[in-house]
């Protein structure tokens, strides 16, 4: 229950935090996996490299309700998400998935599906 409500929290701040300069995007479509630790992370990161499927992961790990729709958290623009996970998700090519990314709700992998 606690994780819900981490989760609910996190989506809650998008429109609290800072800012984070972008050169050609103003918004990303992306999906994500949280999960706890780092080790974790680096595992499921490991497994979706050799081909595993981010949606299968999300659905199965990940601690936030939007892994039931494979982690799918719509566009969203520059100032609506924590710092740290803005900066990777407008960092991240399309198709790919970021490295580990660490803010207070715990460790993510982020997939950018678009950018606009």
């Amino acid at each position: 229950m606690m994780i819900k409500n981490i989760c609910k929290l996190f989506i809650m701040i998008f429109f609290l935090t800072g800012t984070v300069k972008a050169e050609e995007y103003t918004s990303v479509h992306a999906k994500h996996i949280l999960v706890k630790t780092a080790a974790q992370a680096q595992e499921i990161k490991k497994a979706i490299d050799e081909g595993g499927d981010f949606d299968y992961y999300a659905r199965t790990y990940s601690l936030c309700p939007s892994g039931r729709n494979g982690g799918d958290l719509g566009y969203f623009g520059q100032g609506q998400m924590v710092r740290e996970f803005e900066r990777a998700a407008f960092n991240t090519p399309v198709g790919e998935v970021s490295k580990p990314v660490y803010t207070q709700f715990g460790w993510h992998l982020i997939k950018v599906i678009d950018k606009q």
